[in-house]
């Protein structure tokens, strides 16, 4: 089982700006995708962005294109969602997600293996 640290989340006004991380161990791979995805209350989870490990690819959901930028240091197993310019809509639990064995983005959220245990954002107008 993959463990999860969790960090960056917290209260910021509309327009500012949050750095979450997510610190992955407990597996061996080379190749391994990370997504980041949210879920606020009443609404069902949906995936924001994603990376694989092996070449850097990206994928960001339309409603973060532009505002969010997801990166990865491989060494320390470590992803990363820089979001700038937030909106009230991006209010809601972040959760990071493993699938060990890389595969083509995006990734299914029934696809990944392990899951943090989320961190709070909330963007006050």
């Amino acid at each position: 089982e993959v463990q999860f640290v969790e960090s960056g989340g917290g209260l910021v006004q509309a327009g500012g700006s949050l750095r979450l991380s997510c610190a992955a161990s407990g597996f061996t791979s080379d190749d391994w995708n990370i997504g980041w995805f949210r879920q606020a209350p009443g609404k069902e989870r949906e995936g924001v962005s994603c990376i694989r490990s092996a070449d850097g690819s990206t994928y960001y959901a339309d409603s973060v294109k532009g505002r969010f930028t997801i990166a990865v240091d491989n060494v320390k197993n470590t992803a990363f969602l820089q979001m700038n310019s937030l909106k009230p809509e991006d209010t809601a639990v972040y959760y990071c997600a493993i699938k060990v064995w890389g595969r083509d983005l995006p990734v299914p959220l029934w696809l990944y293996d392990d899951w943090g245990q989320g961190t709070q954002v909330t963007v006050s107008a």
